[in-house]
């Protein structure tokens, strides 16, 4: 157990509920043996998202964009319809703030090169937090050492967690200063569970200073509206929230588009040559050369419908009852220590994500004795690329179609392994 942290306890409360037959929508749980709690690295794929791809590639397989006949028109305005659908669903204002990437990782990397290379001069500085995942650390990092070779050096200045696996917002005020340019953070941490909204910063920083938020675990688990959150940037991963692989969503505040410059030109990239150089002719495309995934954005549509009819409170509230279950469970197990997270929150709170250790069997060899038994748990590092992520711990992250049962039966599988024949 850390020292510092006392644990809060956790209450016991009733689901939500969620209709019976929501779970025979996803063909890889057929099987009752096998429980799956490891959504935070992905989620399983409801039957008509399935459908979405393989219709795609059995039915009137073309290219939207480029050509004038009607399978190619259809994809095309089924993409812009998905992208005005996408709008609507994260709270943006306008379709042309959305841009299509192939996952969170290339959206904070087309942050970094599109805005970061063209917008950040001599000593500016950006905060960042060093146990976020590596996707929202190594980019900033590699825009430094980018620009150093260049001749321009830019400030990276870390950022510490709470106990509750929170952003410290005290620390990041005392980072804060004249030459801030961005604070990136994750929205709902990916190890820790904690929810970071950086609404305590709102009136006592510069207005100018760009918030960028890794939504990669709350869209689709929790209500993201980005422009409540007053985010600049926010970047999602399809493939988190009931979509195919390979599809990720990045918003940009209009406010930034004129500093924006292209990420990936050549075709279909909103690029044209001129006397002074490149010119782009606007947003979204400015951000989205080559050929779109295309079943990848169509798979968007059916997850957002499924999210939809269930109301993203009903997930929000499904898995908080799930993690305080676990939590409850897991606090009599002997030598089982939390990482930080809702386990030490004052209050009944929890998204989904509870990380631990127990003292007895390392994170790893705990993985493959849980995963004999039938659950299926994400163990290691996690991607966070700080030293003090390198013992690993055990990660266990819920979705709608997990149940109390599952959890429960999750809890007596570990207290059976570190307490052998009680």
């Amino acid at each position: 157990m850390h020292p510092e942290l006392a644990a809060a306890p956790a209450t016991r409360h009733a689901p939500t509920p969620v209709p019976s037959s929501f779970r025979a929508r996803f063909p890889a749980l057929a099987d009752p043996a096998v429980v799956y709690l490891d959504s935070a690295a992905t989620t399983q794929k409801p039957d008509t998202v399935i459908a979405a791809v393989s219709d795609y590639h059995r039915e009137h397989t073309a290219n939207a964009g480029r050509g004038t006949y009607g399978w190619a028109t259809t994809l095309s305005a089924r993409i812009a319809a998905v992208r005005t659908r996408a709008a609507d669903f994260l709270g943006a204002r306008h379709s042309d703030e959305i841009v299509f990437t192939s996952g969170a990782t290339a959206a904070l990397g087309a942050i970094a090169h599109s805005w970061g290379l063209a917008a950040l001069t001599d000593g500016d500085e950006i905060l960042y937090n060093p146990a976020d995942h590596a996707a929202n650390v190594l980019p900033w990092h590699h825009l430094r050492d980018t620009l150093a070779r260049f001749g321009r050096r830019i400030v990276l200045r870390p950022y510490r967690s709470t106990a509750t696996g929170e952003a410290d917002i005290e620390d990041i005020l005392a980072q804060v200063g004249p030459r801030t340019r961005l604070i990136t953070t994750s929205h709902l941490h990916h190890v820790y569970g904690g929810l970071t909204t950086l609404e305590e910063l709102r009136g006592r920083i510069d207005p100018e200073i760009l918030l960028c938020f890794d939504c990669s675990q709350s869209g689709g688990h929790l209500p993201v509206d980005v422009t409540a959150l007053g985010a600049d940037f926010a970047v999602f991963a399809g493939h988190k929230m009931f979509g195919s692989p390979g599809t990720g969503l990045l918003y940009c505040h209009r406010r930034v588009h004129a500093t924006l410059r292209p990420f990936l030109p050549g075709g279909n990239s909103g690029v044209r040559i001129s006397d002074a150089g490149l010119v782009g002719t606007g947003m979204p495309e400015l951000l989205e050369g080559g050929t779109h995934n295309i079943p990848g954005i169509l798979s968007l549509a059916p997850a957002f419908d499924l999210l939809d009819e269930l109301d993203r409170r009903t997930v929000a509230e499904h898995n908080r009852v799930l993690t305080l279950r676990l939590i409850d469970g897991l606090r009599e197990v002997a030598g089982l220590d939390f990482r930080p997270g809702p386990a030490y929150a004052a209050c009944a709170v929890g998204y989904g994500i509870v990380s631990f250790t127990l003292d007895t069997i390392s994170a790893a060899d705990l993985g493959f004795v849980l995963a004999d038994a039938g659950f299926l748990v994400r163990t290691g590092a996690h991607c966070v690329p700080s030293a003090e992520a390198e013992q690993g711990s055990v990660r266990v992250s819920t979705h709608l179609y997990n149940t109390l049962d599952e959890i429960d039966r999750f809890v007596a599988c570990v207290s059976g392994i570190a307490a052998p024949g009680r």
